[in-house]
C-alpha cells in the first residue's frame, strides 16, 4: 500500500498486534518475530497498541526489560516498529496522538489499568485538541444517534464494548477515534461534541486478512488541529449528528490491576494522584508533581496538592520526588534520582562551576553518560562542544551543545558565551564556503534537561526567505513572532535574550542568516510542537518526509563516516584545534 498509494508517514496498528502461537514448527504468517530478529524489514514508523495475545510476553519481555524513562512516543522494539505502553499522549508530524493501550480485562500483562485511565483523564482537562485517540476496545455506545439501517449486523451486537473507553472519549473529544477488536469495519457519521466546536469521527477496523474482506486498513490525511483555523475547526459536515455519549454516564472502575513494577513507572509519578485530584480525596499535605516538576500546575489554587517552591528547587537539583513527597522511596538503589537534601545533591552543587559536572544517567547529552553517542562529535571546547544531529535534516546538521548540563543556553553563565559565539562564527566559515548560511534555533521548555543549539544549513539562495516562512508558520499556529534585534546584531540579541529570561517561561527563539532574532514566549497551557523549528526548515528545503528525525536515523558506519567528513573540511575553522 505504500508502495503504490504512499509514501505515508506511519502506520497506526489497534486491536491485537501479535499472532497466536503456532503449531510446533510452523510460523505464523506475518510473525513479529521476523521484524524483531531481523529477518524482516518494518517499512514505514509503525506504532501499536495491542501488546496482548499469547505471543506478546514473551516477545516484547526484552524492550520492557530494556525500557527506562516516559516513553509517551512508544518504545522502540525493533527498527520502525514502536510498542504505545500504558496511556500517553505525543506529537507525531505535528498530530496530537492520545492512546490507551491493552484490553479490559483482570489485570495483568495485556490490560489497561485504572492509572492508565486516570491519566488520560488528566490529559483531558490540559487545553488543546486531540488530533488522534487509539484504543483497541470499542466504546459503549457508539451507534446512539447515529444511521443503523446499513450497518453490519456485529455492529449492533451489544458485545465487545467497553463503558472505559465511552467515558474517555466523550471527555478527551478527539478529532477521531480508531479503535479494532471487533472484527468488523465501521465508519461512523461524524459527531458534534458537547462544549467543544469540532466534530469527532469514529473508525473501527476488522482483523487484518479476514475472510469476509472487511476493511482493515484506513488512510487518513489530517492536518494538525494546532495549525486549522477557526472556521475549518468550527465546521460540520451536513451528515453530523449528536454526540452518542451526550448524557455524562457514571464513572466506570477499571478491575483492581496489579501495580506496574518500578522500573516502568519512572517519570510517570504524576499518575498517581489523578484520581484522588479528581475526587478531592487528599488532605493537602502531599506535593503536586505538576507543580514540583515544572512550576506550574493548571489548577492553580484549586489544587488538592501542595505547590512547594522549595520542593520545587530540591527537584531541579535531581532529587527524588518521592522522597520529597514521602520521605522514602520504594526504589532504593535503583533510582536513579538522589535521596538527600544535603548529601547527594547540596554536595554536587556546592562545587565550584567550573568543575561541576552534572550527569544524569539517561541523558543524550552529557560527556560523561553512558547513553552518549561520542562518536557524533566534532568539536569539544571548554564550555560547549560540537556534535552532528542525530538523525540529521540535512548532511551538515549541527548541535552546539553546553558541556554542563543546563536547560537552555540562554541560562548558561557569562564564561562560555564567547566560546559560543567562536564556534558560530566558525560555523559560519565552514558552510559560507559551502554556499549555505546557517540558521539556529532553540526550543525551551520546563521540560527541558540538556540545552542543544540546532544549527542547520540552508543554500544562499534560500536564506531570505528564512524569515517568511518562520512568521507564516507561526501565524498557522496563532502567535506571531516578536524580534529581539531589528539591527541584526546576533551578539547584541542573544545578550537581550539572555537578560530577559526569567529562567521560568517556556520559549523559542530562531537566529536567521541576516542576524536578527525572532522570540515566541510559550504560554503555560499552549501546546507547542517540538519539532517545530526541524519542520518549518524541512518545508523550506522542500524535505518534509525528513521533519522527523526518527525517519532520518543512519547507521553507526553512515554517522562515523558522515562526522570524518565533516571534521575534515572544518579542521581549519575549528576554534578548539
Amino acid at each position: 500500500v505504500n508502495q503504490s498509494t504512499g509514501p505515508f508517514h506511519a502506520l497506526l496498528c489497534v486491536g491485537q498486534f501479535f499472532p497466536p502461537e503456532a503449531a510446533e514448527g510452523d510460523s505464523p504468517p506475518g510473525d513479529v518475530a521476523d521484524y524483531l530478529e531481523g529477518r524482516a524489514a518494518v517499512p514505514i514508523p509503525t506504532y501499536f497498541t495491542g501488546d496482548y495475545g499469547p505471543t506478546a510476553p514473551r516477545l516484547l519481555s526484552k524492550a520492557a526489560a530494556d525500557a527506562r524513562g516516559f516513553n509517551p512516543g512508544g518504545i522502540e522494539i525493533c527498527p520502525n516498529l514502536f510498542w504505545l505502553r500504558g496511556s500517553a499522549l505525543f506529537n507525531l508530524h505535528g498530530l496530537s496522538v492520545a492512546y490507551l493501550s491493552g484490553r479490559k480485562g483482570l489485570g495483568g500483562p495485556g490490560c489497561y489499568s485504572q492509572d492508565d485511565v486516570d491519566a488520560l483523564r488528566a490529559l483531558a482537562e490540559e487545553p488543546g485538541i486531540v488530533d488522534l485517540f487509539l484504543t483497541n476496545e470499542w466504546p459503549a455506545g457508539v451507534v446512539d444517534g447515529a444511521d443503523t439501517s446499513k450497518v453490519p449486523p456485529q455492529v449492533l451486537d451489544p458485545q465487545g464494548y467497553d463503558p472505559v473507553v465511552a467515558e474517555l472519549v466523550a471527555e478527551i473529544k478527539p478529532r477521531y477515534h480508531i479503535a479494532g477488536t471487533k472484527g468488523i469495519f465501521y465508519a461512523r457519521e461524524p459527531y458534534v461534541n458537547d462544549s467543544s466546536p469540532h466534530v469527532t469521527r469514529f473508525i473501527g477496523l476488522a482483523n487484518v486478512g479476514n475472510k469476509e474482506k472487511q476493511k482493515f486498513i484506513h488512510a487518513i490525511s489530517p492536518t494538525p488541529a494546532s495549525t486549522m483555523s477557526s472556521a475549518d475547526i468550527h465546521a460540520r459536515p451536513p451528515n453530523a449528528t449528536l454526540s452518542p455519549y451526550a448524557a455524562p454516564a457514571k464513572s466506570v472502575h477499571v478491575e483492581d490491576t496489579p501495580k506496574r513494577p518500578a522500573e516502568s513507572t519512572d517519570l510517570q509519578y504524576w499518575r498517581y494522584d489523578v484520581k484522588r485530584q479528581r475526587q478531592g480525596q487528599t488532605d493537602g499535605s502531599l506535593l503536586c508533581f505538576k507543580y514540583t516538576s515544572s512550576g506550574s500546575c493548571p489548577r492553580g489554587s484549586k489544587c488538592n496538592f501542595r505547590h512547594d517552591e522549595e520542593a520545587r528547587e530540591h527537584c531541579q537539583r535531581n532529587v527524588c520526588f518521592d522522597f520529597l513527597n514521602k520521605g522514602k522511596c520504594e526504589r532504593g538503589p535503583e533510582c536513579r534520582f538522589a535521596h538527600s537534601l544535603t548529601e547527594e545533591a547540596a554536595a554536587r552543587d556546592a562545587k565550584p562551576r567550573s568543575e561541576r559536572r552534572r550527569v544524569e544517567s539517561s541523558c543524550w547529552f552529557c560527556l560523561s553518560s553512558p547513553d552518549v553517542e561520542s562518536h557524533l562529535v566534532i568539536s569539544i571546547g571548554d564550555g560547549y562542544y560540537c556534535a552532528l544531529a542525530k538523525g540529521p535534516l540535512v548532511p551538515d546538521h549541527v548541535l552546539v551543545i553546553p558541556v554542563e548540563h543546563f536547560p537552555t543556553t540562554i541560562a548558561m553563565p557569562v564564561e562560555p558565551e564567547a566560546e559560543l559565539r567562536r564556534y558560530k562564527d566558525s560555523l559560519g566559515k565552514y558552510f559560507e564556503k559551502r554556499g549555505k548560511a546557517a540558521v539556529y534555533f532553540e526550543w525551551v521548555s520546563q521540560q527541558s534537561r540538556h540545552a542543544n543549539l540546532q544549527a542547520v544549513p540552508v543554500p544562499l539562495s534560500k536564506a531570505t526567505n528564512v524569515k517568511k516562512i518562520f512568521h507564516l508558520a507561526a501565524q498557522r499556529l496563532g502567535f506571531e513572532f516578536s524580534v529581539v534585534n531589528p539591527d541584526g546584531d546576533a551578539n547584541q540579541g542573544r545578550e537581550l535574550l539572555r537578560s530577559q529570561y526569567d529562567g521560568k517561561s517556556g520559549l523559542f527563539y530562531v537566529e536567521l542568516p541576516d542576524g536578527t532574532l525572532l522570540l515566541h514566549i510559550i504560554d503555560s497551557g499552549e501546546k507547542f510542537p517540538a519539532q517545530f523549528g526541524r519542520e518549518v526548515l524541512a518545508g523550506l528545503l522542500s524535505m518534509a518526509d525528513r521533519a522527523d528525525w526518527r525517519n532520518c536515523k543512519l547507521s553507526k558506519e553512515e554517522e562515523v563516516k558522515m562526522v570524518d567528513d565533516f571534521k575534515q573540511g572544518f579542521r581549519e575553522f575549528d576554534p578548539a584545534e
